[in-house]
């Protein structure tokens, strides 16, 4: 499964969910990821915590990830500006 990873790709904890970090680093023994966290920094990933690849996207197994790491993924969008809204797409409503 990890040989379809590649650099870059985005990081969830659940597939259908909000992405919370992108893989940095794969490296082959131990057989791990580094994946940066939003603002958390870096992490060093067991393959083994990884439940699923596709799409650029590389789903993590909370149960398997460490403590401070599980904590890093609660505060990924702690310094997001709660009232910055994301443009619809639509250039009528926009204007």
């Amino acid at each position: 499964m990890h040989e379809s990873i590649q650099l870059g790709d985005m990081v969830f904890i659940s597939d259908g969910g909000e992405g919370i970090g992108s893989v940095r680093e794969i490296r082959p023994e131990p057989p791990e990821l580094l994946i940066y966290i939003e603002n958390a920094g870096d992490f060093e990933v067991p393959m083994s915590a990884v439940r699923g690849v596709h799409s650029g996207k590389v789903v993590l197994d909370c149960a398997r990830l460490e403590p401070r790491l599980r904590e890093a993924t609660r505060h990924v969008r702690d310094a997001a500006d709660p009232s910055y809204q994301a443009p619809t797409g639509n250039a009528d409503e926009e204007a």
